[in-house]
């Protein structure tokens, strides 16, 4: 197994354990984070040396990238798995799927690229690296039928999660919030590069809002001390200590169901926020040249995966330089000041909810089983 991100290791960590329920003695090995090896599994390399971001970002990383791969398809063609499972991380772990599957190796490759947002083309060489391919939407398994590829969409792990996660007013119980309180849950990233661009931005939104409502409450979750102190470095540099503010250690989920609205940088949070049923304001940053090449090559009018998954602007959504603290105070604001707005929205997002909860890690197992029995 390789998977190259923490959403991926959770997603691992699920598998592992449907996997085990069907082979008790399995030995699953490769690349993973804390979840999967705590589920048994053997990790070779640091999963955090695959986490790099953006286009241009990524051409330092390239030589240890290269690195590991060598190392890793050497390691796998001489243990000779049954099977091999890319979790996400498409640009490294399809490379070492297609080496794999060059020696005779099933693979599995779960989370599906975005082709159909960009680089189409891709799924060329997906056909080549992947035996079966696993998504998360129902709307990408036409795609790669229509391409020849054996596919199953097996739905989101976090709507299963989340069909149970946390209520609004526990939550707010366990946070000490009170039940008439207005609160904004923020969430800039899980990265360091991320809260470097985008922590800003958000402290002089809540700044604004602030001014305009001083009782507003903010809540912050932050992964890691690293991104704490970068958060804490930022609130300095922006005057801005003196906000109603809660920083957390995790515990997004809880932060997003206590709060009436969520401000985040587009990805997993905000497909996260409308599974737990709070609207959310989207927004991201990168790099002149980074945003330059992804936009000659996108295909889709919308980045938020909401908004991708309704087929219509559901969220609001600012990117590059529409993410102004201006445009994204005034767009939370509406949100936070139209309850009416909030229950529908809160209605749709229910049914999103319902379409992506399927039992993603059993429905995975049962594909991955599949090629496990064909190889014993």
């Amino acid at each position: 197994m390789i998977a190259g991100e923490a959403s991926g290791d959770t997603l691992g960590e699920e598998i592992i354990h449907a996997l085990r329920s069907r082979f008790p003695g399995m030995r699953c090995v490769g690349i993973g984070g804390p979840k999967m090896i705590g589920a048994g599994f053997e990790s070779w390399h640091d999963q955090e040396r695959l986490a790099v971001r953006g286009l241009v970002e990524v051409v330092k990383h390239i030589p240890e990238l290269l690195r590991i791969r060598r190392a890793l398809v050497r390691r796998m063609i001489a243990e000779r798995p049954q099977v091999v499972i890319g979790i996400d991380a498409p640009d490294f772990t399809l490379s070492v799927e297609r080496r794999i599957k060059r020696r005779g190796i099933s693979t599995v490759h779960c989370v599906s690229p975005t082709i159909w947002a960009w680089r189409a083309g891709r799924i060329r060489g997906i056909r080549r690296a992947v035996s079966h391919m696993l998504t998360l939407f129902p709307f990408e398994e036409p795609l790669y039928r229509n391409a020849g590829i054996a596919v199953t969409c097996i739905g989101h792990p976090l709507a299963d999660a989340l069909s149970h996660g946390p209520s609004g007013s526990r939550a707010r119980e366990q946070l000490r919030i009170g039940s008439d309180e207005r609160v904004l849950a923020i969430l800039p990233g899980s990265r360091q590069s991320e809260i470097q661009m985008m922590a800003p931005i958000f402290v002089d939104v809540a700044k604004q809002l602030h001014a305009m409502d001083p009782k507003l409450r903010f809540l912050v979750p932050l992964v890691t001390r690293p991104t704490r102190d970068l958060f804490e470095e930022i609130l300095y540099r922006r005057e801005a200590n003196e906000l109603p503010l809660t920083m957390l250690y995790g515990h997004a989920h809880e932060a997003m169901a206590a709060a009436d609205v969520v401000l985040a940088a587009s990805g997993t949070a905000t497909l996260e926020a409308v599974l737990i049923g709070r609207p959310v304001v989207i927004s991201y940053r990168v790099t002149p040249l980074t945003y330059k090449i992804v936009m000659s090559l996108i295909r889709t009018p919308f980045f938020g995966l909401p908004n991708i998954l309704a087929g219509t602007a559901l969220c609001p959504e600012f990117i590059q330089d529409d993410a102004t603290p201006d445009n994204l105070a005034q767009a939370t604001l509406n949100l936070l000041q139209d309850e009416r707005l909030r229950m529908t929205l809160s209605d749709r997002f229910v049914e999103i909810r319902d379409r992506l909860a399927l039992g993603a890690a059993d429905r995975a197992a049962e594909v991955i089983a599949s090629y496990i029995g064909a190889t014993r």
